[in-house]
């Protein structure tokens, strides 16, 4: 029985976040997981890629049936390659500002840590930074600052923005800038929009209402509505992307993975376009952060379940992980639903320009375990057979919220995607890339060139993969 007070469609947090309906579905999930006649059916069913309910999500997470695990993960790798063929986005995120106000338990900004330097990039500093970040290949930034009205009001934010877009430096360009800020109004998110951003980013930390107030204490953060709405204001805005994520270790996992699958339904529900990315970070060691202090810690097992799951129930959705994760954990998730990678990250303000912040006084917002560099990031990838992509085309020809979403639910993508994550690559191989690397991409764009569906575009691709080596850029479907 699905709990009174859940309504997917409503505007009102408590509503499309039912913590009524969130314990009765991991209470369902439990009593069933060895549910065979409930359970198999289900994997059968999810065969079509319509996804899944946050009920149905919930039971495969839970099942405990390792013949039937085997297939739900057979089923993620399925459903990934499908949608997202061999293509992994690559991104990084670039740090303005560390000063914030609020006062999250788990987060080194806090306005309590005395420890902490606090910086805030001046425009020529950011300026600095994106040339770091274009001479290392990146053509996708995921902006980030804490919360602080003073030091870095929304003018802030947009300034930025236009600066890093004026960028070019050599062959560099950064052509598509995703932000990762506070909960902030209609007005704001309008403004954002105008600033020509790509996906508006924000996590939910914890869907547990309670549990987030605990770990939320003071700042404007602590308001669980304002910022579990958040996404709401942003697509009435007109910020038809959105990304959603927790932050997995904060709250007991099978609770914040039920929130995640319910927000993408409500998204579904009320604008008729899920989320454009989920992210799935796990709590990690930073600056005066102690992972031991935090109890539901999800060990990888367990997390490389909830990847597969959520592709499973949110089939049309790109997947990202960061560098909090190793090298081996972001492998084993790369085969089960992740389809966007940040490479060569620097979680400090300031760190790309002037290179890893030293240890002892770090800005850093936490601890990277993946050290690797975008080339070494990448020549792995080419490795395992991937494509590393670096296209921004879809932003740049209009193709977002509900047009994006048609194009990935039909298929139809793959004639867009495919040949032009193969054209960034080879922007890459030319500009950045090692000689190890080069030797690598070339192999694998002559392998996937001839999965481009459609023979006129495969066609296009390969002339225009010709006039890049030619030595001209920027070409897209």
């Amino acid at each position: 029985m699905i709990d009174r007070n859940y309504k997917p469609e409503s505007g009102v947090a408590e509503e499309f976040i039912s913590d009524g309906e969130i314990v009765e579905t991991i209470e369902f999930a439990r009593a069933n997981r060895a549910n065979r006649a409930l359970i198999e059916p289900l994997i059968e069913r999810a065969e079509d890629c319509k996804g899944l309910t946050h009920r149905e999500a919930a039971l495969l997470l839970e099942c405990e049936l390792d013949d039937l695990n085997e297939r739900i993960y057979s089923l993620a790798k399925r459903i990934k390659q499908r949608f997202y063929g061999n293509r992994i986005v690559m991104f990084a995120p670039l740090y303005l500002s560390n000063y914030c106000v609020n006062s999250c338990t788990y987060c080194p900004y806090h306005i309590a840590n005395k420890t902490i330097p606090r910086r805030k990039l001046t425009q020529e500093e950011i300026r600095a930074e994106v040339v770091a970040l274009q001479d290392m290949g990146h053509k996708r930034l995921a902006l980030e600052a804490g919360e602080d009205p003073l030091r870095n009001p929304i003018e802030y934010i947009l300034e930025s923005i236009k600066t890093i877009y004026s960028v070019k430096h050599k062959n560099g360009a950064i052509r598509r800038v995703n932000v990762n800020i506070a909960a902030t109004t209609v007005e704001n998110y309008r403004l954002l929009k105008e600033a020509g951003i790509g996906t508006y980013i924000l996590f939910q930390e914890t869907y547990n209402k309670a549990r987030y107030e605990k770990l939320h204490p003071r700042g404007p953060k602590s308001n669980y509505a304002y910022h579990t709405e958040a996404m709401d204001r942003a697509m009435e805005a007109g910020i038809d992307d959105v990304g959603i994520g927790v932050l997995f270790g904060l709250e007991g996992y099978r609770y914040d993975f039920v929130g995640l699958v319910m927000h993408a339904e409500h998204l579904e529900a009320r604008f008729g376009v899920g989320p454009h990315t989920i992210s799935v970070p796990r709590i990690c060691p930073a600056d005066d952060i102690d992972v031991a202090d935090f109890t539901d810690a999800v060990p990888d097992e367990v997390f490389h379940k909830i990847v597969a799951v959520l592709r499973i129930a949110v089939p049309y959705t790109g997947m990202i992980v960061s560098t909090r994760e190793t090298p081996a954990s972001r492998q084993r998730v790369l085969e089960l639903g992740v389809s966007q990678l940040s490479g060569g990250s620097n979680t400090g303000v300031g760190g790309y320009a002037s290179g890893q912040p030293e240890e002892e006084g770090s800005t850093a917002q936490f601890d990277v375990s993946d050290t690797r560099t975008l080339d070494e990031v990448v020549a792995w990838l080419l490795r395992l057979g991937y494509v590393p992509s670096f296209c921004t085309a879809c932003y740049r020809e209009g193709r977002t919220g509900d047009r994006f979403m048609s194009l990935v639910k039909s298929g139809q993508i793959a004639n867009c995607c495919q040949p032009n994550a193969l054209m960034t690559l080879k922007e890459y191989l030319m500009d950045y890339a090692s000689p190890e690397t080069l030797r690598l991409g070339v192999k694998v764009i002559a392998e996937e060139l001839e999965r481009v569906p459609h023979q006129k575009v495969r066609r296009l691709a390969t002339e225009n993969l010709q006039r890049i080596e030619e030595g001209e850029r920027d070409f897209r479907f």
